[in-house]
């Protein structure tokens, strides 16, 4: 009971947050920054029986399932500020609370998994991408979601082999046992498929989950003690797994096309005869979805600052962890009222909260030594999913990049924070005076956050505030 009255709480506060004043602001009643994009295709897949009739830089480049959900909202509320983001504030309250339900399991403590809520609550990059109607939000839940799914499916994998050592079946064979339907994992492959169909970044996910979900069912067999776990996790475990991080969330992925196969008038529908000759053992229609797809691909391929694209708020990887570069989505300094000054500042700065950021390499030192010293599975689940949403994108560094690309690793920094959190709070071997200290110190913490977050509010909601305190919120010269 005590972790689902946590759940409520923390899920009220990322309701009130995500949604309070969630219309505002808008460019005299148009979307902001790359919401121009987004919005109008969504808009438009309502009338146009789910295809998007208003492609962004000449074609489609994104996947339409990201698009879809922002229609929803929509469709419920109009085309307004309230209705192309309310479906993107609905999965940051999911978000959060995912986050909190997963710390929890991970830790066995509803107060680390309900601090890791808390946090995110107040994480400058998980409120802005909730509260703008971009991709990201997207992407990220069901990112977080999959990994979610993974670790439930780890702790039914243990069940399972215990049931076996219960039943004597452990050392039946040199493999060890089947595990049956994992319908957890299964789940995942759907979650991941999602996360593809928003945008294609997520197929890193798939790979550093297939690798993560492997090492599970390998320390598994270790842990029940079968003769050959390799082996047994390479004959049991890589087929299914296979089926469901391959077949499933391609399956899903083409599911998500499912207006464009429809239409006779959708882009790139009928490329037969144009792009290609017709007939042939692959249906004409799939063929057309991957020169569709491939067009879409050449395009963001094409954007490399050697060929000249640059944008002034752009950022390399290298800068991510510390929200070193953030991305300015609106300001207005022209007649604008309401701080008491003169002349106000309404902006909208999707920035990392500086109290958590701004200690990433620390965070990361520590989970890497836990992780790889320690032996730390917890660590290693947390940094698996920063490493995904950070790693590959050092694979092409001269392509254009912006700092909203690492919004899937603010989750799992939240995590691996949580966790150090919970090792400051419940170190072995502590008596009442060092408890009493961990606690305070813990405390202290969570409270600088809070503070940091309400001194950022003002820019990452647009409310108008003065220049002067316009130029104190620009801690750093990369911010401006």
């Amino acid at each position: 009971m005590q972790g689902w009255a946590m759940t409520s709480v923390i899920m009220a506060l990322a309701t009130l947050t995500r949604f309070l004043n969630l219309g505002s602001p808008t460019d005299d009643g148009t979307p902001i920054f790359d919401e121009k994009h987004y919005a109008p295709q969504a808009w438009q897949m309502l009338g146009n029986h789910g295809v998007e009739d208003n492609p962004g830089y000449g074609l489609v480049v994104h996947p339409p399932a990201g698009k879809e959900l922002l229609a929803i909202g929509e469709a419920m509320f109009g085309y307004d500020g309230l209705g192309w983001r309310f479906s993107g504030a609905v999965c940051g309250v999911i978000l959060v609370v995912l986050v909190a339900r997963i710390v929890r399991r991970i830790t066995r403590s509803t107060l680390i998994g309900g601090i890791a809520g808390l946090l995110l609550i107040v994480d400058g990059v998980s409120f802005v991408i909730a509260r703008t109607a971009l991709l990201d939000i997207f992407l990220t839940l069901f990112v977080v979601a999959a990994f979610g799914a993974l670790i439930v499916d780890r702790d039914d994998v243990r069940e399972r082999m215990h049931r076996a050592l219960l039943e004597g079946r452990i050392a039946q064979t040199p493999w060890g046992p089947r595990l049956g339907v994992r319908w957890w994992r299964f789940g995942a492959g759907v979650l991941l498929g999602l996360a593809v169909a928003v945008k294609w970044s997520g197929l890193y996910y798939v790979l550093f989950f297939g690798l993560m979900t492997l090492a599970f069912d390998v320390a598994a067999r270790r842990q029940y003690r079968v003769p050959r776990p390799w082996m047994g996790t390479l004959r049991r475990d890589v087929g299914p797994l296979a089926y469901v991080f391959g077949l499933i969330p391609l399956g899903v992925y083409l599911a998500s096309y499912a207006p464009w196969f429809a239409s006779e008038t959708a882009i790139d529908r009928h490329q037969e005869g144009l792009a290609f000759a017709g007939g042939g053992l692959i249906p004409d229609s799939l063929r057309s979805l991957w020169h569709f797809t491939y067009g879409a691909f050449t395009f963001h391929a094409g954007l490399t600052n050697a060929a000249g694209n640059h944008h002034p708020w752009e950022s390399k990887p290298w800068t991510w962890p510390m929200s070193l570069r953030p991305v300015l989505y609106a300001i207005d300094q022209e007649h604008v009222a309401g701080c008491g000054a003169q002349s106000c500042v309404k902006a909208v700065m999707l920035v990392g909260t500086p109290a958590m950021w701004f200690l990433a390499v620390p965070v990361l030192a520590w989970a890497v030594w836990r992780s790889f010293v320690k032996k730390d599975w917890r660590y290693a689940v947390a940094l698996t999913g920063y490493c995904a949403g950070f790693l590959p994108w050092f694979a092409d560094i001269d392509r254009q990049m912006y700092f909203f690309y690492a919004a899937p690793m603010a989750p799992f920094l939240i995590m691996m924070i949580a966790l150090i959190l919970g090792d400051v709070l419940y170190a072995p071997r502590q008596n009442a005076e060092r408890r009493t200290l961990g606690l305070l110190v813990v405390c202290i913490y969570v409270a600088v956050v809070i503070t940091n977050f309400a001194w950022l509010y003002p820019i990452l909601t647009g409310l108008p505030i003065s220049q002067s305190t316009w130029n104190m919120q620009i801690w750093l010269p990369s911010w401006r």
